[in-house]
């Protein structure tokens, strides 16, 4: 199987599965318990908070969840926002908690290569505004510090979903929140963190014991957190390399695939993402004729029900131009080689169903 699908999940680096070995064997205590065993637990689990922070900026606190939409909720419920901006292209997570919510929301529009302006209109009485870094279909960068200052301008908060940009890109600059998942970078999926500026104050969604500072309740996996905390020093370590390796089959991809056209700003983007759509084009027989092969339709379908994705046609994309679109990832584990093979064989696929 050729993995090309590294926006729904990356493979688990062999370095955070090593770490994660010994909580799941010998080293089963409980963290938050106070005897021997316990304490080496709970130092564990500081040691991969101080991690997972090093991916992030000064002057906050690391609170583990079970994921990013996790993480999105405890910041947007928590927060008690009454009126919430969000841009058009944001992840489910962040648009359907803020509809969840009870708060009037704004939708800000994004442009034909599905950018924020950095001078969006922020509505008066705006309590916090939601615009994620690096976008998980498209993959096109926001001006996230830009928009913080004028959300702190307006007197709201900002959130910010770095998912798919943490580990990846610098942490973004200027946010009161920021949301992360281990799974997206190399770590163990069940597992995510809030980041939290220190001052602000949330109020907790899941009561019990108290853990993760009273935030979040309930006992923490040392294994997930030490697998999580493994996968963020590997990325500080890696980054570089990583990002050079991504560069490279970029090049590749776009040479090879000519007359696919890209989806998103060509610039302002992670290349780790490739958004193409070729008009006419069949996705799922595609997707059934590459059957070795895992790639992402680019619709992004929401459960099956056949509606083109929000994130395509906010950038003006027809219904027919956003289901003929696919959605490439990769990284760190991606073979050079094998990359470039499994494109020709993409492109030969999709030109014997169009060229007719």
């Amino acid at each position: 199987m050729i993995y090309l699908d590294y926006q729904a999940t990356t493979p688990l680096a062999p370095e955070a599965r090593e770490a994660m070995l010994y909580w799941l064997d010998g080293g089963f205590a409980n963290p938050h318990s106070a005897h021997r065993p316990g304490r080496a637990a709970a130092a564990a689990v500081a040691h991969a908070r101080d991690q997972v922070a090093g991916l992030l900026p000064p002057g906050g606190r690391v609170i583990f969840t079970s994921g990013a939409t996790e993480a999105i909720n405890l910041a947007i419920l928590g927060s008690g926002a009454r009126r919430i901006a969000v841009s058009a292209i944001e992840h489910s997570a962040v648009l359907d908690t803020a509809r969840a919510s009870g708060a009037v929301v704004d939708v800000v529009p994004v442009s034909a290569g599905g950018l924020v302006s950095a001078e969006a209109e922020i509505a008066p009485g705006t309590d916090l505004v939601c615009v994620m870094q690096v976008n998980n279909e498209i993959g096109t960068i926001q001006p996230v510090a830009a928009l913080a200052e004028r959300a702190h301008a307006a007197g709201a908060l900002f959130l910010c979903d770095a998912v798919q940009g943490v580990g990846k890109i610098a942490a973004p600059e200027g946010a009161d929140m920021i949301a992360v998942s281990a799974h997206k970078l190399y770590g163990p999926k069940g597992i995510g963190a809030l980041w939290v500026r220190d001052g602000l104050e949330l109020a907790p969604l899941i009561h019990g014991g108290g853990q993760e500072g009273g935030l979040r309740s309930g006992t923490l996996s040392p294994a997930l957190c030490a697998g999580f905390g493994a996968a963020a020093a590997l990325c500080q370590r890696l980054g570089e390399s990583d990002g050079q390796l991504v560069d490279k089959l970029w090049k590749t991809a776009r040479d090879l695939l000519p007359d696919w056209t890209l989806n998103g700003d060509a610039g302002r983007r992670w290349h780790g993402n490739l958004n193409l759509r070729r008009d006419g084009l069949d996705v799922a027989r595609l997707m059934s004729h590459l059957r070795d092969m895992a790639f992402s339709a680019g619709s992004a379908c929401a459960s099956g029900s056949g509606r083109p994705s929000h994130v395509l046609t906010a950038l003006g994309l027809s219904p027919q131009q956003a289901k003929s679109s696919i959605r490439i990832g990769f990284g760190r584990y991606t073979d050079p080689g094998e990359f470039a093979e499994a494109l020709q064989r993409i492109d030969a696929a999709a030109a014997a169903q169009t060229s007719g």
